[in-house]
Parts: structure tokens; sequence; C-alpha cells
């Protein structure tokens, strides 16, 4: 079985087993996502649904953020971890936004990636959740569970991400990575492999 062939029953089998992935992150329009998902970073998504509804009752748009001071954004998101770092983004990536892109946020992965704090992962996840674009984004759950289906031996994201665009269908990508965090939290975990649940088990290389 070619890895494309895998890749197809890997899609089909997570689609039948969660067919109602979509991102875990609670947003209404596009900024937010951007900033939930830059608050995401090494901490929970139910974390970050907790601390959002206030920041973003406080600031509605791009230009709120930018007039605002990491000093006074840092007091709503303390409980997300490195909050120092996140605040001094989150006011950069507003400024940005009204300076170069009308205060819109990007539809592609290379601008968006010129944003402060804005990686790879969270530009794909904005174009395939946001404006519907084949995207493909690779968090840990991601990484672990491609490697031991066998599609690629990789550890760098920005590689891996471009081996599995050879192989998924593009209008697949984006679902497909979210149903993989479902996955990874419940079955194909960190610390161990639940086998004899997987959905996937038959055609798995069971590669640790």
């Amino acid at each position: 079985m070619t890895k494309k062939e895998r890749a197809q029953k890997a899609v089909e089998a997570l689609e039948k087993e969660y067919p109602d992935a979509i991102c875990s992150l609670t947003y209404k329009e596009p900024l937010q996502l951007l900033v939930a998902t830059r608050l995401a970073a090494q901490c929970t998504d139910a974390r970050v649904n907790i601390v959002t509804p206030a920041l973003f009752e406080r600031y509605k748009t791009a230009e709120d953020f930018a007039n605002s001071t990491p000093e006074e954004v840092s007091k709503y998101i303390k409980s997300c971890g490195l909050y120092k770092t996140k605040s001094r983004d989150i006011v950069a990536m507003g400024k940005m936004l009204v300076d170069d892109f009308n205060s819109t946020v990007p539809d592609n992965i290379d601008d968006l990636i010129k944003l402060p704090g804005i990686g790879r992962k969270t530009a794909n996840l904005v174009v395939g959740d946001i404006y519907g674009k084949p995207a493909v984004v690779v968090d840990t759950h991601c990484i672990r569970i491609t490697r031991r289906l066998g599609f690629h031996n990789l550890k760098d994201a920005k590689k891996i991400e471009f081996e599995l665009r050879k192989i998924l269908p593009e209008d697949k990508s984006n679902d497909f990575c979210h149903r993989l965090v479902l996955h990874g939290r419940a079955v194909c975990t960190a610390r161990k492999t639940y086998c004899e649940k997987c959905c996937m088990e038959q055609f798995c290389p069971k590669k640790p």
C-alpha cells in the first residue's frame, strides 16, 4: 500500500469515527481565531475558551488591540501562561493588521506568518477554517500520529506539512488534522497507543 493509499484510508476512517470534527477553540470571526490560537501555545484550548469571552468583549477589532498595551492585555490572559510574551505579540499583531493589512486578517500563509507570534500552524488553521483553503495544521498530535502511520520520519513541522500535502486530498486535509487532535487525545496518545480501539488499526504500521 502506498502512502497516498494509506492516507486516503486514514481520512475515511477518521471521518467515520469523528464526523463532527471542528476546531475546539471558540471564536466568531477571523481575528478572534487568530488571537485564540496565539493564546493556545503551551496552554489547553479549554483554558483559552475560558479566557477569551472577557478578552473579546473588551477588544473587538484590530484597532482595539493596536491601541492597547501589553500590560492591559495581560490582565485578561494571565492564566494562559507565557502571558507577557503573548500580550506583546497580540498588541503588535493588532498594529500590523491595522498598518499593513487594512485591519483585515490575511487569507494566505505568507502574509499571516509575517504577524508577530504567528507560525505556520496558526496560519494553516486560519486559511483552512476561515477561508476554506487547503491546509495542514501540524501540531503535536499530527506529528505523532502521522509518523506512526508511516507517512514520514521527520521532526520539523514545516517539512512534515509539505510531506502531508503530497499525500492528503486537498479538500480533506484541514478536517483530517482536526480529527487527529481528537484521536490523539482519546486513542493514539503520547504515552500509550490503544490500538485495539483504533479505527486505523487494520492498516497502520504501528510505528511508535
